[in-house]
């Protein structure tokens, strides 16, 4: 959906890739961005009044090595300061506000072309925007490139606008925890708004709830996890190392089941290098060509059992060709298993396919009839468009 405000989703369980295992957030729930001291003693012996001699020497030395650690840590700090203006200065004005007739969010532009990167919820079914830059009172129309919605992400073309600062992307792959990082966006319609923390973990798959751009909901593959503070409105924004390299484009948030508000620190980002790749796929052919994902080649719904809870994922269709065919399975099947990995809902086999790579072998668990059988599947590739 365009607004950038919906508090519906659900983490589900992560893949095994093939040579790296990623980590699903579970237990949580997540919302798109469409928006010393001491103390003195007493009692005992007093001080004495003087040191003198090398006793003396090595008081006053520990009193100069504690001045000159207040001084380097207030150097240091300094230094972080000046570190974060100056990425702010450099990377903001690549940071874009994009309005559409019923929601806002935000963008990162991507060369002097004025193709502008962004999450597929944020521009929903729209193919027309007005596009406004960090500290401009003027806004600029743009148009629809094109939109992927299974991995949350689209591409829009702005017109008219000057003096356009494509922004620097870095290697995802290099990240790692506990980089400082800012995120840069428009959260709650605040424009040119930054906040600041660290890279908490790497490699989360995490699935959006169904929107208007993806009515079945989308899984995303090794997300960062942030602790810098993500609102309604920093989806398609920027999540910046210190370098001044966007590494992610900031797209969930997690909810507090229990306050049923915001979980502070919990936020996810999709990695700068699948956002490349996809953006330029549709800004090249108008379309994704090459997802890059794994599939079983089959449509499925989630089957419950008697008290309702999932317990199954039904094979509605096999895809004539395709993997799950290839490997023997058909229409009726109820999958319970892939690579070991018990699934119990269509969003939980999504997650676990999303940790696993074109070409795996991999065994996929089914029921038919009364019988449970084991498939060896050679998976394909997510279907593009």
């Amino acid at each position: 959906m365009a607004q950038d405000d919906d508090p519906r989703t659900s983490p589900r369980t992560a893949g095994r890739a093939r040579r790296t295992r990623r980590t699903a957030v579970a237990g949580i729930a997540l919302v798109p961005l469409l928006a010393v001291g001491g103390c003195t003693g007493g009692g005992g012996a007093s001080a004495p009044a003087a040191v003198s001699g090398p006793a003396g020497q090595e008081a006053g030395t520990a009193t100069a090595s504690s001045q000159e650690t207040a001084a380097s840590a207030g150097s240091q700090a300094e230094t972080l300061e000046d570190s974060y203006q100056r990425v702010i200065r450099q990377v903001l004005p690549s940071v874009v506000e994009i309005r559409t007739g019923s929601g806002l969010g935000s963008g990162v532009v991507l060369d002097d072309a004025g193709n502008i990167v962004t999450n597929a919820h944020v521009v929903g079914t729209a193919t027309s925007f007005q596009v406004q830059f960090a500290n401009s009172p003027t806004s600029y129309p743009a148009t629809l490139v094109g939109t992927y919605p299974a991995n949350d992400l689209a591409v829009v073309r702005v017109q008219g606008a000057p003096d356009l600062q494509p922004a620097t992307f870095g290697d995802s792959d290099e990240v790692e925890v506990g980089s400082l990082v800012l995120a840069m966006g428009n959260p709650l319609g605040l424009s040119s708004s930054v906040t600041n923390g660290i890279v908490s973990a790497t490699g989360r798959t995490v699935s959006e709830p169904p929107s208007e751009a993806a009515p079945g909901g989308a899984t995303l593959p090794g997300t960062i996890q942030t602790s810098a503070s993500i609102n309604p409105g920093n989806s398609g924004g920027a999540l910046v190392d210190l370098d001044g390299e966007v590494i992610g484009i900031p797209t969930l948030a997690a909810i507090s089941p229990e306050q049923g508000g915001a979980a502070p620190g919990i936020g996810f980002a999709i990695p700068s290098n699948t956002a490349e790749d996809i953006a330029g796929q549709l800004i090249r052919d108008g379309r994704v060509t090459d997802s890059n994902r794994a599939a079983l080649g089959v449509s499925v719904t989630t089957l419950a059992d008697r008290s309702g809870q999932p317990a199954g994922v039904g094979v509605v269709s096999v895809e004539p060709g395709g993997a799950a065919e290839t490997a023997g399975m058909r229409a009726g099947d109820v999958i319970t298993a892939v690579d070991e990995q018990p699934v119990r809902s269509a969003a939980e086999l999504s997650a676990v396919l999303a940790g696993l790579s074109v070409g795996d072998a991999v065994q996929v668990t089914a029921r038919r009839g009364g019988d449970e059988q084991v498939f060896q599947v050679v998976l394909g590739e997510l279907a593009v468009g």
